[in-house]
């Protein structure tokens, strides 16, 4: 067995059918090299709290589901190490800047709401048909995906929401993960609805309202840089207010889904039999 060591971990409780407001509750935990918060978790639930609540899947870093706000600083508790955060004592809260559920769980429907509000997928204003019944692949060189690639990492945590000081003062703040979304569609060449999400955003709770902390990219799990985003964002509104910017052309649907499959049945090799 690994050597183990004894973390206090000071969790915030709530539970809305016997509470008044939350409280703090402390639990001694062995803890070896490699656990993480997740499964110190899932150890206090097995044998100190049978009722600790907490929102998690994957445990993988893909679902971001167990977002919390470990040590003051939001991250995924199953990415999180224990040992790692170098302390004896570690505080566990939800996710600020959403609403409270029950004990580690945050109410993301903020989020989702504020995600639909920049109609977060490929519009085909002049062909409403092909948006809604695909007929064909859209062509796009690395050099056009490279222009937004770094912004479709995102998994929906909403850590970045938790950690943007606007969104903690002004909660109508349309945040860095739904902003950043709205510069990936209006970056990507297959989108033809770029003046329609610019204007969703031009909005006195819009771009606009960010104020540059950086928040957003430091507590981002997956490396995608939303204060970049949102000030691209800017700077093509600010050049569409003034007529200056470029109005990108849609690339055209150009291959038939089954010419596509066919193709790609041609390089295919050739089924292997076994003797």
């Amino acid at each position: 067995m690994p050597d183990e060591k004894i973390i206090t971990f000071r969790i915030r409780r709530f539970d809305p059918e016997s509470d008044s407001a939350p409280h703090w509750e402390s639990y001694a935990v062995s803890v070896f090299e490699g656990m993480t918060v997740l499964e110190a978790l899932h150890k206090i639930k097995e044998e100190q709290a049978p009722t600790l609540a907490w929102r998690s899947s994957c445990r993988m870093g893909v679902c971001g589901s167990c977002g919390m706000f470990v040590n003051q600083f939001p991250q995924l508790a199953c990415q999180t190490q224990v040992l790692h955060l170098r302390s004896d004592t570690i505080s566990i809260e939800p996710l600020p800047n959403y609403p409270n559920v029950k004990d580690l769980v945050p109410d993301l429907q903020p989020l989702f709401e504020k995600h639909t509000q920049v109609k977060p997928f490929i519009i085909c204003l002049d062909d409403i048909k092909e948006m809604e019944n695909p007929s064909g692949e859209f062509l796009q060189t690395p050099e056009e995906r490279e222009a937004f690639s770094q912004f479709t990492y995102c998994i929906k945590c909403g850590l970045c929401l938790a950690a943007c000081p606007t969104v903690a003062t002004d909660p109508r703040f349309l945040g860095p993960q739904a902003l950043t979304q709205a510069y990936r569609y209006s970056a990507d060449n297959r989108d033809g609805g770029v003046q329609n999400r610019l204007d969703s955003v031009d909005a006195f709770h819009g771009a606009y309202q960010c104020h540059m902390a950086g928040a957003c990219s430091h507590a981002c799990p997956k490396g995608v840089d939303p204060a970049l985003a949102i000030q691209l964002l800017k700077r093509a509104l600010i050049l569409d207010h003034f007529g200056f910017r470029k109005k990108e052309t849609q690339t055209a649907a150009v291959l038939p889904l089954a010419d596509v499959v066919k193709e790609l049945e041609a390089f295919a090799p050739p089924p292997r039999t076994v003797k």
